[in-house]
């Protein structure tokens, strides 16, 4: 075994991937929200560099309500 594999690296607090430019943030602002047919949804994250790009996507709360 190696030292890499005796100690991984632990992140702590909330961190996330952000999906532009695929680095570990610990800010990450919820951008979209996918559905999945056969479970919970999945929350995308991004870099607050990159969160104003990409703007805010449907989340769960913006879910459409029949009147």
């Amino acid at each position: 075994m190696t030292a890499d594999e005796l100690f991984p690296v632990v992140l702590a607090g909330r961190v996330a991937l952000c999906i532009e430019c695929k680095t570990v943030t610990r800010a990450p602002v919820p951008v979209r929200w996918i559905q999945s047919t056969s479970g919970p949804g999945t929350t995308l994250y991004a870099c607050p560099d990159h969160a104003v790009k990409l703007g805010a996507g449907p989340t769960p709360e913006d879910a459409l309500r029949r009147p």
